[in-house]
């Protein structure tokens, strides 16, 4: 493996890691609010919503780079509207998970819930970005793509 290839995996999976170590705070600096803030620490749910972001981040990244990897599909418009997908459809989906587990608890916060994944909508394309320049390298048709190496 090049030292360049090797250290930008490492990279994206250490920056990766923090995300879903640290995602209490991260969420937290974006958006607090006391009861849905409380409600998210005390059920877990904040170590949830990481989780789901970054599967749906690294998977859409792997999905471009390893399952499409077309040559009619290796330009930076193709990469951005996949990013724009993840950007899109990570919000929705934890919303709908978040807003179900806390509707289980009895807990009616889906206006707060709405704002807080106001905060996906950064953090969706930022771990997408880290994840493609991570793994983008071993591609055999799209490694260039968004930029050029």
């Amino acid at each position: 493996m090049d030292k360049k290839k090797g250290l930008y995996l490492v990279l994206g999976i250490v920056a990766t890691v923090a995300f879903g170590v640290f995602s209490y705070r991260i969420y937290e600096l974006m958006f607090y609010d006391n009861n849905y803030s409380n409600a998210m620490y005390n059920y877990g749910v904040y170590g949830i919503m990481a989780m789901i972001t970054i599967a749906i981040a690294w998977g859409a990244a792997a999905l471009f780079y390893y399952v499409i990897n077309s040559v009619k599909f290796d330009r930076w418009y193709h990469w951005l509207a996949v990013c724009a997908a993840v950007t899109v459809v990570t919000p929705v989906v934890c919303y709908l998970v978040n807003n179900s587990m806390l509707e289980s608890q009895g807990l009616d916060l889906g206006t707060q819930a709405v704002d807080f994944e106001i905060a996906n909508f950064i953090w969706a394309p930022v771990l997408f970005t880290v994840a493609s320049f991570s793994m983008r390298w071993w591609s055999s048709n799209c490694r260039h793509t968004p930029f050029p190496q």
